[in-house]
């Protein structure tokens, strides 16, 4: 009986209504698990790039290996604060309660809806 309440449970954003409350929960688990997931993918390319250079015994490869590396660590750490930073900025701006949109956006980005009964 509650996995039916969890299946048709609604949410609301904004003046848009109804939104099945797994839209947004799922959305959200989506931003988290890239916000997390593309910066180590990121670290381990590079990581790899890095030991390649490494083992190729040349000045030259090494040096590449070193800037790919880098490169990739600050990709992955940019993507990381950025989608936190837009997180931040969208939850705060709805806390204001002025816009609907960004509550709508809040809401899919955070999961922070507001629940229908």
């Amino acid at each position: 009986m509650m996995n039916f309440m969890i299946l048709t449970s609604k949410v609301s954003c904004g003046n848009v209504t109804s939104i099945p409350a797994k839209i947004p929960e799922l959305t959200s688990d989506f931003i988290n698990i890239l916000m997390i997931a593309v910066p180590i993918i990121l670290v381990i390319m590079g990581s790899l790039d890095l030991v390649k250079g490494i083992t190729s015994q040349k000045e030259d490869e090494m040096k590449k290996g070193r800037q790919i590396f880098v490169k990739r660590l600050i990709a992955g750490a940019m993507v990381f604060f950025v989608v936190a930073a837009v997180k931040l900025i969208v939850s705060v701006v709805s806390n204001t309660g002025k816009a609907n949109l960004v509550e709508c956006v809040d809401c899919f980005i955070s999961n922070k809806c507001k629940k229908e009964w």
